[in-house]
């Protein structure tokens, strides 16, 4: 076994093939820790990503953000030296790391020397399996989360986002139609028996994947099954299935943004059709394709928006087209009508087969130098683990080449018929508006004193 992967990094360490940014010699250790080594072409340097199989989308509401705390706790320190001291031992080695939270996974992410990329994994190790969880801990890195996560949630924040006055446009409808919790989960009621048995679940060999790319060391396999593959493996859970639409939510609504403004955003927002195959690269290039129609339009034809965007977004399991605009208050029902006669046109006459092809070859350009260096290469199969199998990663430039006009005409035509869901946000007044009230309450009071005086007079 050490052998044959001994083998296979002496063959990745060849420059023509670690060229090849799709091919991963990838491997599982006994207890169930998926590996992914890849050699790269800056030296002395090693990239490592630790992906645990636990986010966001794995807890109820009001547990939302145990995965978060969990994160920072486990930096809380693994003797008596607490936080500082764990912060010191990696500067010692020359490193640094961070660690982040999404709705699917909590990433351990590290740039070190390497040199002493042994010496970094061990210390990662004993951060993963020697953390101290006590009440000191959890209460520092509770108001650590709160922080990031904007500060103390007040009781009047909480009334604005019950009044759909707090969210941002997507993440409104995302409430409406019950993809999204309602309000901001909270840390202050999670407890140290939520967070043990969360670590406990979750934080098992069998449920994490180690990503490293660089000039990787040797010895590393002999190093990782001896190590590394003393952790125990656990029985997996199951992930929760994620939500779909469960409530109908307005055609159209107006969102209250600020007090006083001259700006508004358009967004008209659908869900994405289910493609049988190439759903991605299909709506990849629809996005681009109507990224540059409302360039054209909004901004080119008719300058009522300077930065107009087509957008993806996923809530949940349903993912969301967005065609979004920046425009003056007064210029929302043109913009309306324009984002309307556009839609119009692209049912009728389709899309051009000119400006397809040339967005295409240039969705395809961009693949040869999308990622560069280690860093940048850790970050791509971290985020594409999904597409890996039989120690190769999918080629993205290919499976865009595969996409038709045919295909994506038809994947333009299901999305634009839905009616979609139009969201404007401005704020509660105009300038003008303002102004106009200030005259008014001025001279409501001008008039009071005149009727006072005469009045007195009387």
């Amino acid at each position: 076994m050490r052998c044959l992967l001994f083998a296979c990094l002496l063959l990745g360490s060849l420059p023509s093939f670690a060229l090849d940014r799709f091919q991963v010699e990838g491997y599982t250790l006994p207890n169930g820790l998926q590996m992914l080594l890849k050699p790269g072409t800056e030296r002395g340097h090693v990239a490592i990503r630790l992906v645990v199989g636990v986010g966001i989308d794995d807890f109820s509401c009001a547990e939302k953000e145990l995965p978060h705390l969990l994160e920072h706790l486990l930096f809380s320190g693994i003797d008596a030296t607490g936080e500082g001291g764990l912060e010191e031992r990696m500067q010692a080695l020359g490193g640094e790391w961070n660690a982040y939270t999404s709705n699917a996974d909590t990433t351990f992410v590290i740039e070190a020397p390497a040199k002493n990329q042994r010496k970094v994994l061990d210390l990662l190790l004993a951060l993963l399996t020697q953390t101290r969880i006590d009440d000191n801990a959890i209460n520092a890195a509770k108001q650590v989360v709160e922080r990031e996560d904007g500060g103390h949630y007040s009781h009047l924040q909480r009334w604005l986002d019950r009044q759909d006055l707090g969210h941002t446009a997507s993440n409104q409808l995302a409430v409406e139609l019950g993809l999204k919790c309602p309000e901001r989960a909270e840390v202050d009621n999670l407890t140290r028996e939520q967070l043990e048995t969360a670590r406990k679940v979750w934080y098992a060999p069998n449920n994490m994947t180690l990503i490293m790319v660089g000039d990787l060391d040797r010895l590393l396999p002999a190093y990782l099954e001896r190590a590394w593959g003393a952790l125990q493996a656990v029985d997996p859970s199951d992930h929760p299935p994620l939500p779909q639409i469960q409530a109908s939510a307005a055609h159209e609504r107006t969102l209250s943004h600020g007090f006083v403004g001259g700006g508004a955003k358009l967004h008209w927002l659908v869900p994405e059709p289910v493609l049988e195959d190439q759903h991605d690269e299909t709506f990849d290039l629809l996005k681009d394709y109507l990224d540059w129609a409302l360039y054209r339009q909004l901004r080119l034809a008719h300058s009522l928006s300077y930065g107009p965007s087509a957008e993806r977004e996923v809530f949940g399991g349903v993912g969301f087209m967005s065609l979004n605009a920046d425009v003056e208050r007064d210029d929302v029902p043109q913009a309306e009508q324009v984002l309307e006669e556009l839609k119009a046109a692209l049912l009728k006459d389709g899309l051009d087969a000119d400006t397809f092809n040339r967005l295409k070859q240039a969705a395809i350009a961009r693949q040869a130098w999308a990622v560069q260096g280690n860093s940048a290469l850790a970050d791509y199969y971290w985020s594409a683990l999904g597409d890996y199998e039989d120690g190769r990663f999918a080629d993205p430039a290919r499976e865009l080449q595969g996409v038709t006009l045919a295909e994506a005409n038809k994947a333009m035509r299901e999305l634009l018929l839905q009616p979609g869901y139009l969201r404007i946000e401005k704020p509660l007044m105009s300038y003008d508006q303002v102004t106009w009230v200030v005259v008014g309450v001025f001279a409501l009071i001008v008039l009071g004193l005149l009727a006072w005086r005469i009045h007195r007079r009387r």
